[in-house]
């Protein structure tokens, strides 16, 4: 296997609906492969033990924590999206706003015709881009 660079989200719990919610969410992406928790493994059962998913063709690795961290997500280090119209920018950036918070609302903020920064609702950091 040839050295590669990916990025891995980790969550409590909520791996799965994140990965699903995704998907859906940012074109070109797909669950490239899941395993999860079974009976009498460490982690609760049907939590994410590990996924890999491609998202607008970059994979990304996700897990569910069982252990309880004294850290979560911070904004710097977020993924970064560039749409392919206004209409694909303000669809990203309201779904990932909901239920999250606003870094930075969608403006033009001299470096490209508009842009905006998001928590999403589990904690991930996105900025979403219209080059």
């Amino acid at each position: 296997m040839a050295t590669s660079v990916r990025p891995f989200l980790m969550f409590e719990g909520r791996a799965g609906e994140a990965l699903a919610f995704y998907v859906e969410l940012i074109p070109d992406s797909e669950i490239v492969d899941i395993m999860r928790y079974g009976p009498g493994e460490p982690g609760p059962e049907g939590t994410v033990k590990f996924a890999v998913v491609r998202l607008a063709g970059q994979q990304v690795l996700f897990s569910d924590s069982f252990v309880s961290h004294g850290f979560s997500f911070t904004p710097s280090l977020s993924l970064f999206v560039d749409c392919a119209s206004e209409a694909e920018l303000e669809r990203i950036f309201a779904a990932l706003s909901d239920g999250g918070g606003v870094l930075m609302p969608l403006g033009d903020y001299g470096f490209s015709r508009r842009f905006g920064w998001v928590n999403d609702r589990f904690g991930v950091s996105w900025q979403i881009n219209l080059p």
